[in-house]
């Protein structure tokens, strides 16, 4: 328990004996008052119940805890306020206990698991898929460091129209050209192959209209997507030369696809792909149909009739027997819990989904299965830039790996300008150029909640002061260059030490992570864990500021002030790992 826990557990305890009233729990405050004390309680919620004066409360709670307890060493009562303060070896004794929690996982034997990425291989990653890998990732460690089993897991959607028009783009305009004969990352080149069918598909709806069609034959009727509705029905059928050239250009994708993850330094425990359970949906939906739980239309589609829940009929299969979006999300849920059930299957998508996966939890729901209680929608806001928002399929997204190489070179621009990182080889340059760069990347777009709206700024993310990535790096190098100067072996926390504001602050703080994995854990919320860690960085950097450390007669405060700089140091770099950002020993 952290020490604001251990108060409140004391304080029910005197509550229940002293007036017999179980389960009150009164708010405790860090004092930010001109009053004397450490913590500040709020007595009120006492008033009513008691029917006595707030100020009376206080006395009565203040004598019982410096009675009762054994490190509430004095209070004052302020208009019913209880100002507590804590004696300085309680504070020690929390320092002991958080660095003995520090790497500590108690495992709960659970099984959680987090989807994320889950992208399409028509074209390569972009910005909103780094905010969904950064956000998946970091909460499947959390998770993890939480106690749970957990399972990463992407689902690749490598099937469908969308892939079809790549395919058919490469085979009219491709000149058979690949990754080996262009040098180009195979997921920029199949990419590249979208954008043409776009744009060759709204040359044929222009031409089409300017001869009498309206545009919504006009669409219908474009010969090249005629074509890529074609080449769909061909791959379902099997077609071999489809199925070559599907798995050819799908193949490259997945090597473009991996450097990337590579780079961002993330990864996944299984893969699954839409190209083999949109087989089991189609069953699962004839299975629904037959149990009068779904419905077929005259055309022959079948459908989930949801207005009675408030929602309208959803598509599950078209009618010439080729399925939907729906169709395959209900077959991978389906094969995922055949082989394990989760407390807990996390999908991270973004918000333009929420009513997709409010419709797939209910149509699962109504189809008898009873794990669907288990999935969660983990629904985060887009990133978008100044310019505002990006598209696909006219090629105006900001490309992952153009992101990335930016980033690294903002913060080599940054600290070169800056001076951080003269005194390092060149091949330490380097590599600390870009664990700054992308750990600003990663902590700027962490450091909001999931469920906002992002407008992102490499340049501001890069900056080394505030609350940034390379600020929190660089206070783990300055603790590290202290450790290294001080050229000393750190024994135990001394018995009997008096603690100082700057030292209680931080002391409090350190004492406060594992409440905050587990905030985070349960929120599914990485921004929590930022921010912590910001207020960790703050707190030590005036306590660095103001507290002497090596320039000391008396042994015990320098031990004293190396230990707590060390187990800071630790909890900056386990905070961080959470957030998959790495740190750097020198700045």
């Amino acid at each position: 328990m952290n020490i604001k826990q251990n108060i409140q557990q004391l304080i029910q305890e005197i509550i229940l004996t002293q007036y017999q009233i179980p389960e009150v729990i009164l708010e405790i405050q860090d004092n930010k008052t001109e009053f004397e004390g450490d913590f500040t309680i709020v007595t009120f919620p006492l008033v009513k119940l008691l029917k006595k004066n707030p100020e009376l409360i206080g006395q009565e709670l203040g004598a019982a805890l410096t009675t009762h307890g054994n490190f509430v060493q004095s209070y004052n009562v302020v208009k019913g306020f209880l100002n507590i303060i804590i004696n300085s070896q309680f504070f020690v004794d929390n320092l002991k206990h958080s660095e003995e929690q520090l790497n500590k996982i108690e495992d709960k034997k659970e099984s959680v698991m987090v989807e994320y990425c889950s992208p399409n291989t028509n074209k390569p990653l972009h910005l909103g898929h780094v905010r969904n890998n950064l956000l998946g990732f970091s909460i499947a460690k959390i998770l993890k460091e939480a106690g749970y089993d957990v399972v990463k897991t992407q689902i690749i959607n490598d099937r469908g129209i969308h892939i079809c028009k790549s395919m058919v783009a490469w085979q009219k305009f491709g000149n058979g050209e690949t990754p080996q004969s262009t040098g180009e990352k195979g997921d920029h080149l199949v990419g590249k192959y979208y954008v043409k069918f776009d744009q060759e598909y709204k040359k044929e709806i222009a031409d089409l209209i300017a001869n009498g069609k309206d545009e919504e034959t006009a669409k219908k009727e474009a010969p090249i997507f005629l074509e890529a509705q074609k080449m769909l029905l061909d791959w379902e059928k099997g077609d071999a030369e489809v199925r070559l050239l599907w798995e050819t250009m799908n193949s490259w994708v997945y090597a473009g696809f991996q450097e990337t993850f590579d780079t961002m330094g993330v990864d996944f425990d299984e893969v699954l792909y839409e190209s083999d359970t949109y087989i089991l949906g189609k069953d699962i939906i004839q299975k629904g149909l037959a149990d009068k739980i779904l419905y077929r239309k005259e055309d022959g589609s079948i459908w989930c009739d949801l207005t009675e829940e408030g929602l309208d009929q959803k598509l599950l299969l078209r009618s010439d027997g080729t399925s939907v979006y729906m169709t395959q999300d209900l077959g991978t849920a389906v094969e995922r819990f055949n082989s394990k059930i989760y407390k807990k299957l996390i999908y991270t998508v973004g918000n333009e989904q929420e009513y997709h996966f409010q419709v797939l939890f209910l149509i699962l729901k109504k189809l008898g299965y009873s794990w669907a209680e288990n999935l969660f929608h983990l629904s985060y806001g887009m990133v978008e830039l100044p310019e505002g928002k990006m598209k696909s399929r006219e090629g105006t997204v900001v490309d992952a790996d153009d992101l990335m190489q930016e980033m690294v070179q903002t913060a080599k621009e940054k600290a070169e300008e800056l001076g951080k990182l003269d005194t390092l080889e060149i091949a330490d340059k380097e590599k600390s150029y870009e664990r700054v760069g992308l750990g600003a990347l990663k902590y700027f777009i962490l450091k909001i909640d999931p469920k906002k709206k992002i407008l992102f700024n490499p340049a501001e993310s890069v900056d080394f002061n505030g609350n940034t990535g390379p600020f929190v790096q660089y206070t783990f190098a300055r603790i590290q260059s202290l450790l290294k100067k001080s050229d000393r072996e750190i024994t135990a926390f001394p018995e009997n030490y008096q603690l100082n504001i700057f030292e209680k602050n931080l002391a409090i703080l350190l004492s406060n992570y594992k409440e905050v994995l587990e905030k985070a854990a349960e929120n599914l919320s990485p921004a929590l864990v930022a921010n912590y860690i910001y207020e960790v960085v703050k707190t030590y950097n005036a306590f660095y500021q103001n507290n002497p450390i090596l320039n000391q007669e008396d042994e015990n405060i320098i031990n004293f002030r190396l230990h707590i700089s060390k187990l800071t140091a630790e909890t900056i770099k386990k905070c961080l790992d959470l957030l998959g950002i790495q740190t750097v020993d020198r700045m």
